[in-house]
């Protein structure tokens, strides 16, 4: 009954982001500085994260295919499958969650203990609207951006280290990256990105807002938005993949 009740409490979170809306140009200002705290400040730590995954993915998948019969530009098939469909969607998420979630946590935690969004509603406004839509929509702005840069950085990476190595030639891994190629692939990368990027926004905005007690209670809400953030996003990735890969 518990988790019914959490669930049920979520969504009528969520119903209350649009009643009692701000005008589009206060919303505007709010997402843009949203999307600058939330993208810009994560580019870096996407980059190299994803970068050196991509790396690593090459060289794995290179140790692992012994065979002499199998082509080299395999590997570099491997890793665009492991990059685009996994990597940069679905393992960025996590390392989203944990960076952008549990800073949205702590920061909706925060003025809730110290009573600002209380002084908020005091004046009429509604602070899901006002607070948490904001976040929201620039999550849903930035986060597939961010996965674009990973999914590109990924493959980067494997590259160089292809090179650098000389594990296999540059014009090997770039025929495997574009061989039996699937459009899809980037469609359903995106359309997980998405997702994803609305479940950690509004997980972790939810978790925050209703925070109760002092600054105690506020790490262990950003902590709790973290991990439930990570099981929705796990839970999501195997519900997409089995609506939109599996065989009809």
């Amino acid at each position: 009954m518990g988790l019914l009740k959490e669930i049920g409490k979520y969504f009528i979170f969520l119903g209350r982001l649009f009643t009692n809306r701000e005008s589009f140009k206060t919303h505007y200002k709010l997402v843009i500085d949203e999307c600058l705290l939330i993208g810009i400040d994560s580019i870096l730590l996407f980059v190299l994260v994803s970068t050196f995954i991509g790396a690593v993915s090459t060289v794995q998948t290179a140790f692992n295919l012994v065979a002499p019969y199998i082509p080299k530009y395999v590997i570099s098939q491997v890793v665009r499958e492991m990059t685009v469909l996994e990597l940069a969607p679905t393992v960025m998420a996590i390392v989203y969650a944990g960076k952008v979630g549990s800073s949205m946590s702590g920061n909706l935690g925060t003025m809730r203990i110290t009573e600002q969004i209380d002084a908020i509603e005091v004046m009429g406004i509604n602070s899901i609207n006002y607070l948490v839509l904001p976040k929201i929509i620039a999550s849903l702005l930035m986060y597939p951006l961010l996965v674009v840069i990973s999914g590109v950085c990924a493959l980067t990476g494997g590259y160089l280290v292809g090179m650098i190595t000389g594990i296999l030639a540059p014009t090997e891994y770039v025929y495997g990256i574009r061989y039996l190629f699937n459009d899809f692939t980037i469609t359903f990368a995106l359309i997980k990105a998405i997702t994803f990027g609305f479940l950690v926004a509004s997980i972790s905005s939810y978790k925050g807002y209703y925070t109760t007690g002092g600054a105690l209670e506020v790490g262990m809400s950003s902590t709790k938005a973290v991990t439930t953030s990570v099981i929705a996003v796990l839970l999501a990735d195997y519900v997409l993949a089995q609506l939109l890969l599996s065989p009809a």
